[in-house]
């Protein structure tokens, strides 16, 4: 068996996030209306687009408290770019403040690379892994990847100018971050669906594949 991941398909780009999950062994499956929050699911992403847009949706759909209850409960979310800002200004269960269109509107638009914070280990920690064997195994590959730069893609982007407690770094850009984590929530400012670069993802995963 897999983790099933919903993607808010109500606009934006979510068709990219669901085949970056499908080849990463997931089952996705689409949110478009309030009987979609009826059907089993383990994870949630939240795709780039117009987060104004998206937040009138989810509420004209009645969908909007549904989600937002369900993630202040602990359900693993990961929102990109329009998603950062709906988890920050809209569902508030994110405490960060974000600037929007801060890195530029849509002719603005840039290629950047980052630097991968050492976060995953407070992901598996909490998840339950006390293999000292794999503890071992993780500190090496943290290692390797805090080494290797992060592509990051920015569109229109919101920036991340302000974190509250409990919210830890996992991308930065110029020593600010650009992707955090907050207990069950990762948010970031760029489009990790538009690049080759699996990291985000998989700590967004990882929990939820232990639990399979």
């Amino acid at each position: 068996m897999s983790p099933t991941i919903a993607v808010l398909a109500l606009q934006g780009a979510f068709i990219e996030h669901e085949q970056r999950l499908q080849s990463l062994g997931c089952t996705t499956i689409e949110l478009r209306q309030a009987a979609d929050l009826a059907r089993p699911f383990d994870g949630l992403v939240l795709p780039g687009g117009e987060s104004t847009v998206q937040a009138k949706l989810l509420h004209d759909l009645g969908m909007f408290e549904p989600l937002r209850q369900r993630i202040a409960e602990g359900l693993p979310a990961l929102g990109t770019c329009a998603g950062l800002i709906l988890l920050a200004d809209h569902f508030r269960t994110l405490p960060v403040t974000v600037r929007r269109n801060a890195y530029g509107r849509q002719l603005g638009s840039f290629h950047a690379e980052g630097r991968w914070e050492e976060g995953t280990k407070g992901t598996e920690e909490a998840a339950g892994a006390t293999c000292v064997a794999d503890e071992k195994n993780h500190s090496s590959n943290s290692a390797t990847l805090a080494s290797e730069p992060v592509p990051l893609t920015f569109i229109r982007a919101p920036r991340i100018e302000a974190t509250g407690p409990g919210v830890e770094p996992l991308v930065t850009l110029n020593d600010a971050p650009a992707a955090v984590r907050h207990h069950n929530q990762i948010a970031a400012a760029f489009h990790p669906e538009l690049d080759d670069d699996n990291r985000l993802y998989e700590a967004f995963l990882a929990p939820l594949k232990r639990a399979y």
